[in-house]
């Protein structure tokens, strides 16, 4: 396994301002598990490239696999974009919410971070239905692809406002 060592793997979920990674970068952070960011994947794409231009590696999981890191105790904290913040919590990225509760639940802190700005709350059911341009469900199926939920304030431990 790529990583092995207790609480050692920070967490990037959603597309993050640039000024994230140059702080990560004045931390000395090594790696980072970048999430996937399905469906368009902007989420790997942005966040490895700002990466090794710092010089700090990325490690890509399928956003269903952030839960085993948790259950392993391999989390050290969890940076989320987000779009929106208030007093009553933050709108997200879609998968961010299972995030929070994982911190929440693991007693690691899950730190939001100003993302790259969204407008569109619901994607096209062709980035669900299909892959790389093959269709991967039957005619027939339908989707339902938000692309943005709220992230209740109790399970943010900090806002930074970039």
């Amino acid at each position: 396994m790529l990583i092995s060592k207790k609480k050692s793997s920070v967490i990037f979920q959603g597309v993050v301002q640039e000024t994230l990674f140059d702080l990560l970068k004045k931390r000395n952070i090594k790696e980072v598990v970048v999430l996937e960011g399905r469906p368009r994947l902007e989420a790997v794409r942005h966040s490895c490239r700002q990466l090794l231009k710092r010089k700090i590696k990325p490690i890509v999981i399928a956003d269903s696999a952030a839960g085993f890191l948790f259950y392993k105790d391999l989390v050290k904290e969890v940076w989320i974009a987000y779009q929106m913040v208030d007093d009553k919590g933050a709108l997200c990225d879609i998968g961010a919410l299972i995030l929070g509760v994982l911190g929440k639940q693991h007693h690691v802190p899950v730190n939001f971070y100003p993302g790259v700005k969204r407008y569109k709350l619901i994607g096209d059911e062709e980035d669900t239905l299909s892959f790389n341009g093959a269709r991967v469900a039957p005619q027939g199926v339908k989707a339902y692809v938000p692309l943005m939920e709220w992230v209740p304030r109790k399970y943010i431990t900090k806002v930074y406002e970039g």
